[in-house]
């Protein structure tokens, strides 16, 4: 089998290269994404693999299909960039990493809850200038407080693992609640109503686009915290910066945004921002914006290779398809 990878950085090269050779697959590493202008690069290919950033809409895969392409790879557990309905259609299966790592997530999503609440990263620029006024700089004891975690799966039980070692309550919100879990579920709009911390960890549909938005905003308790470390789409981003103006949060983790394309994953250190809202979302002192790197360890870029080389596997020698996406209702 032959695989177009697109979107390759220097660090998908070090784990994809020697495990490939454990399967009778050659991959062909391009660095531009995946796209309507860059899509005639897969063909002669068996199979194209794509992150998160790119994207396969309706046309796109009906090319593929005349390319004779066999089936589509993503190197992520989400789906929400790929027309999963016109794949299958076009018989052209669709295969994620289900779970790579849940552990790096929600550990991450830990790491921004605690910088934004204690100020790290403003004091590590302070103090580089050998300024130590901390002025500014008052936190809050998580200790005793409630947080609100949107989203049960494998991540979200994480993060719920972590957030209770700091001592926390804990509140949730999942269409399917785990029975096994020691949460008190409630209504999405009571956890946002109730929670200190709001933390989201669930996948991206139509049901949750813009979960956060004006009128669940007005809900929330002033001075609260809002992490993001699933799609940026969960969030409106222009009434999550009309809350900011309002002084609404206390701060404000963002490892995803909704426009990321052509900004997250490149150096745009020379460039002109001209997206007017990321630009605004970095001037408040209490939001960190970091690229969409919460999976990003070693031990979940290894899981990550490993799971799809062994995707493409079961597709060339017919082999079940564990962790094919299908769309709704099949």
């Amino acid at each position: 089998m032959k695989i177009a990878f697109y979107s390759t950085k220097p660090y998908d090269k070090i784990y994809f290269e020697p495990y490939s050779k454990d399967y009778d697959i050659t991959i062909k590493f391009l660095a531009v994404p995946c796209k309507e202008e860059t899509i005639s690069l897969a063909a002669g290919y068996d199979a194209v693999c794509i992150f998160v950033n790119d994207y396969l809409n309706k046309n796109m895969i009906k090319q593929l299909k005349d390319m004779g392409i066999k089936a589509i790879l993503l190197r992520s557990a989400g789906f929400n960039h790929v027309d999963i309905k016109t794949a299958y259609e076009c018989e052209i299966p669709v295969l994620r990493v289900p779970s790579y790592s849940p552990e790096a997530v929600a550990e991450f999503a830990m790491a921004l809850l605690l910088t934004v609440n204690r100020h790290t990263h403003r004091a590590y620029t302070r103090t580089r200038d050998f300024n130590m006024n901390i002025n500014g700089f008052m936190g809050t004891d998580l200790h005793g407080k409630t947080a609100g975690v949107i989203g049960t799966g494998k991540i979200g039980q994480a993060m719920i693992k972590i957030l209770k070692g700091f001592g926390m309550e804990i509140i949730a919100y999942d269409p399917y609640p785990n029975p096994n879990l020691d949460v008190t579920y409630d209504t999405i709009e009571n956890v946002f109503r109730n929670a200190d911390v709001i933390t989201l960890h669930c996948p991206l549909t139509p049901e949750t686009k813009h979960i956060v938005e004006a009128r669940t905003i007005e809900l929330m308790k002033d001075g609260v915290y809002l992490i993001n470390t699933s799609r940026g789409d969960l969030i409106r981003t222009e009434d999550l910066i009309e809350g900011l103006l309002q002084k609404k949060f206390a701060g404000v983790g963002l490892d995803v945004y909704d426009e990321e394309d052509g900004v997250f994953y490149e150096d745009n250190s020379n460039e002109i921002m001209e997206d007017q809202q990321l630009a605004r979302l970095l001037t408040f002192p209490n939001v960190l914006v970091t690229s969409h790197m919460s999976f990003f360890t070693k031990e979940a870029v290894e899981a990550i290779a490993k799971v799809t080389l062994k995707n493409a596997d079961a597709v060339q020698k017919g082999l079940p398809l564990e962790n094919i996406v299908l769309p709704a209702g099949v």
